[in-house]
């Protein structure tokens, strides 16, 4: 479907609030079914609880707690949940970022992200959500859910800093080694969520590069360029990095490798940054004005807690997969985003 006429653009539907649910086909139907890997991250279960909580009151939405029953029923024991479609399926351990994921998968069946990706296999869950292990998540979705027809490897997305919330980035780290034809494919994954999960019409692609020339790059983008420029994407050419704020591109490609490392640079920096600003303007502004710049900063600089994660794309099912340091917000951020794509029927696109 991706031609290179012009088509009008669509409003986007990120909102300083977060995801809207405009396009939610759901609406007024049976309410969206969420497994919550409650093991997986690095403040589980307590923020993975907490973050849930915060987040029911407003979805259509039923959530289902996946962990180890004590630590789960302990920590919801400290709110009030009465009425309220929250439930807890019992599994035993997690798959921890230091472990191979095959081999985790192997020895620990019952993990907890293996338990709530069973859920969305047999149909008792719509979509899953995990802070946990990203290598863990991935092969089980891959494993339990299959990748779509024609792929070879699924790929993590979605926009990532507050300067540039309409802006998505494909691969953040799921895949360190890419040939050009898997970024390809990255680049008609992305597109193709971004139509259909962000509203924009004919989403314009291009590849992170040194330059914007064509003949810029090293060899892995200079072969991938004449790939897209073949294909029936949109495709704007080459963007470099001041571009994620400069409207060139709505989708824009790179190997997992760097990806992982912008990502991981703006929150090291927003983080940095808010402190300079703590420390230097305490002197001549009240505490709590100088809490709030620093907080909008590093809200500025990394990716929203109102969106909380990015899907998985390529597996033939809903996930959507968040940063191992989520706090409640960022928890409840990925929920609503979760609710969001099912919604959308992106993960069918």
């Amino acid at each position: 479907p991706w031609v290179e006429n012009k088509q009008p653009r669509q409003a986007h539907l990120w909102t300083e609030e977060g995801p809207t649910m405009q396009r939610n086909g759901n609406e007024g139907n049976a309410p969206v079914r969420v497994a919550i890997d409650a093991m997986g991250g690095d403040f589980a279960p307590q923020e993975m609880v907490k973050g849930a909580v915060q987040a029911i009151d407003s979805l259509n939405a039923e959530l289902i707690l996946v962990g180890d029953p004590g630590p789960v029923h302990d920590e919801l024991s400290k709110y009030d949940i009465a009425g309220k479609p929250i439930s807890v399926i019992p599994s035993e351990g997690k798959i921890g970022d230091d472990e191979h994921p095959i081999q985790a998968l192997r020895s620990k069946p019952k993990a907890s992200v293996v338990v709530a990706t069973q859920l969305v296999k047999q149909g008792q869950a719509d979509v899953l959500v995990s802070m946990g292990s990203t290598g863990g998540a991935m092969a089980s979705s891959v494993l339990a859910l299959g990748l779509m027809e024609g792929l070879e490897r699924p790929c993590l997305g979605g926009p990532f800093l507050g300067l540039a919330p309409n802006t998505v980035l494909v691969d953040i780290g799921s895949n360190l080694d890419c040939r050009p034809g898997l970024l390809l494919s990255f680049g008609a994954l992305g597109a193709a969520c971004t139509q259909t999960y962000m509203g924009i019409e004919n989403p314009r692609v291009g590849l992170l590069s040194v330059g914007s020339e064509a003949a810029k790059g090293n060899r892995q983008v200079q072969e991938s360029y004449q790939l897209f420029q073949d294909s029936h994407l949109n495709f704007v050419g080459n963007v470099e990095g001041m571009d994620f704020f400069t409207d060139k591109a709505d989708v824009i490609i790179c190997d997992g490798f760097v990806g992982n490392i912008l990502l991981k640079f703006t929150e090291g920096l927003g983080g940095a940054l808010a402190d300079f600003l703590k420390k230097h303007l305490s002197q001549v502004m009240p505490e709590e004005s100088v809490k709030k710049i620093a907080s909008n900063l590093w809200e500025t600089t990394n990716r929203p807690r109102t969106v909380g994660g990015g899907p998985l794309f390529g597996v033939n099912g809903a996930v959507i997969l968040g940063h191992g340091s989520c706090r409640a917000d960022g928890v409840a951020g990925a929920i609503r985003t979760a609710c969001l794509l099912y919604t959308s029927d992106a993960a069918d696109e």
